[in-house]
């Protein structure tokens, strides 16, 4: 049996008296979401309120801690990032007295892609990003407490830079986990493989090989942790891409990948050390399989920490093909409004609501369309019921819609346990069916299993006719080529199933008002212009990227090809 370092011995030991607190209070939140979810909320409203009663929106709607929850409904409509677009472009130039109070600094903003082709900025403050650090400890401490050897392992986090733009007053704006991660004390730093600083690679591709570089060079790699499944994936692809440049710089003790002039390359440079035994090992590993397999370059490797919830779910076969019997801990429902929950188990997207962060109110899915729908708290919810959920933030959001739909599977003691769905834009119905985007990726990911095909990547989209129907974009697993029949034994199988899952799909179908679904192949150097495409118009970064497995406009084929595919006008 291989011996621990000393190095990371002496920083587990550390760390374990650092993590005694962090688990006091995890259970400290644990006992109040057990007992008293409404006494909480209502604190944390109150404390909401009071933060940012001095800004002239609080004031000009007469928001403040002495509100009762009746009262601040109807002082404050559910609203979406219109309602504070104009206060925001007011604290751009320098007045964050409109939307914040004084006693709540602004410290960056959050740029986010929402739903919509247009990027948004969300304000980030010091109490939000103490919720967010908070929320993020609960995590880790349950994570730790359910794999006690991690406490001897090195953890690889994938976050990005908090300053790739500045607004004219000078605050930056990018990613919250870039700030997080820049803000964690040292010894903490030392507990991951990969340099914070790599986060400042603006470059994707450049950043995902000195990333691969560093945790490559890692064998006591314990945990992968980063939002989207798809990013572990690329990197593990731009490992196997570049993994002779990739050996020789483990070797040298170089990372050839960087320039010179960027700004990190000497912090980065720093980092890195020569090891030939290593880069010996991961050679011998190229050897005896043709790639960097992942079980044999990390064997010491415990969990993985991604999203498995909504379209992310269509990811997880490839990684735990990569991984196999590796559990995954979701990362929760978090966005860059906030968090919402903090699972506490593996293998489920359900988490304990974050009851001390913000303020929830919930819309019943049923009553999306109502113009005075039914607003529930967060102890009023039902077992198997799906809703919209609100927030209430240190940022100056108010009742906030993120038009994510969760479904509530039980409860923590007085806490909802909550699992995403899917996004309440990605619902398709062009006939009453109601297509929801995890149906979608859950259809796709049994009829693969059914007809031993792997998809990697998939977009359905409506396909008018006479009568309409949908048609099924893919990309095979392994860069494999599907030949005609293949993509009709797809298309049947997902059809089947999607109408096992859809009562109204499956009458649609049955009365021929819908066309049975079609299924077309796309190469893969398309949908990585399609992502990059879209991301250059969002603002967002890679990580923040959400591949749409449903896309609700038939346009969807003229949009991928001319992002795709410049000559297609």
């Amino acid at each position: 049996m291989t011996a621990i370092p000393l190095r990371i011995r002496i920083r587990s030991a550390i760390a374990r008296v650092v993590r005694r607190k962090m688990i006091r209070r995890k259970d400290d939140f644990l006992q109040l979401a057990k007992q008293s979810c409404r006494d909480v909320q209502r604190k944390t409203l109150a404390g909401l309120l009071q933060l940012n009663a001095d800004s002239r929106y609080s004031q000009s709607l007469g928001l403040n801690a002495d509100l009762s929850v009746p009262q601040f409904r109807q002082r404050h409509p559910v609203a979406d990032y219109e309602n504070f677009r104009s206060a925001i472009d007011e604290m751009k130039q320098g007045d964050h007295r409109a939307l914040l109070g004084q006693k709540n600094p602004l410290l960056m903003y959050a740029v986010t892609s929402g739903t919509t082709a247009k990027s948004k900025l969300i304000p980030v403050t010091r109490r939000f990003v103490d919720d967010y650090r908070r929320g993020w400890q609960h995590w880790g401490m349950g994570v730790f407490q359910s794999h006690p050897k991690l406490s001897q392992r090195r953890m690889v986090q994938i976050s990005s830079s908090h300053d790739r733009q500045r607004t004219a007053d000078g605050i930056p704006c990018g990613n919250i986990s870039g700030l997080a991660s820049s803000m964690q004390k040292r010894i903490v730093q030392k507990l991951y493989s990969v340099p914070v600083a790599t986060a400042g690679l603006l470059n994707a591709e450049i950043k995902r090989r000195a990333i691969a570089t560093f945790a490559l060079a890692d064998p006591w790699v314990g945990m992968f942790i980063t939002a989207n499944p798809s990013t572990l994936l690329q990197l593990l692809a731009q490992a196997n891409e570049s993994a002779e440049p990739i050996i020789r710089d483990i070797h040298d003790g170089q990372l050839r990948c960087l320039d010179p002039s960027d700004a990190v390359f000497g912090t980065l440079s720093q980092r890195m050390t020569a090891n030939p035994t290593r880069a010996q090992e991961l050679h011998s590993i190229m050897e005896r399989h043709g790639e960097l397999k992942p079980t044999e370059c990390w064997p010491k490797m415990v969990c993985l920490g991604v999203w498995t919830g909504g379209s992310a779910a269509a990811y997880l076969p490839q990684l735990r093909t990569a991984f196999p019997n590796i559990p995954i801990r979701d990362h929760g429902l978090h966005a860059s409004e906030g968090r919402m929950t903090i699972p506490f188990e593996d293998n489920t997207a359900a988490g304990v609501l974050d009851i001390e962060s913000h303020f929830f109110e919930f819309i019943p899915v049923a009553e999306a369309t109502s113009t005075q729908p039914v607003v529930l708290d967060s102890h009023e919810l039902q077992d198997g019921g799906e809703y919209f959920i609100l927030l209430t933030t240190a940022s100056g959001l108010y009742r906030y819609n993120m038009f994510d739909v969760v479904r509530c599977t039980g409860f923590f003691g007085t806490t909802p346990i909550l699992e995403f769905l899917h996004k309440g834009a990605h619902i398709s119905s062009i006939t009453g069916e109601k297509i929801t985007e995890s149906q979608v990726v859950a259809a796709v990911q049994t009829a693969g299993g059914n007809v031993a095909i792997e998809v990697r990547q998939f977009t359905l989209t409506p396909a008018w006719g006479e009568p309409p129907g949908y048609c099924l974009y893919v990309a095979a697993a392994n860069g494999q080529t599907l030949v005609d029949d293949q993509l009709r034994r797809v298309a049947e199988s997902v059809d089947a199933e999607l109408r096992r899952l859809n009562c109204e799909y499956e009458e649609k179908r049955a009365t021929s008002r819908l066309h049975p679904m079609k299924c077309e192949a796309l190469p893969e150097g398309d949908w990585q212009r399609y992502a990059e495409r879209r991301l250059a118009r969002s603002g967002g970064s890679p990580e923040q990227y959400k591949h749409p497995c449903l896309v609700p406009d038939s346009r969807f084929e003229g949009v991928f090809m001319k992002d795709c595919r410049p000559s297609v006008q």
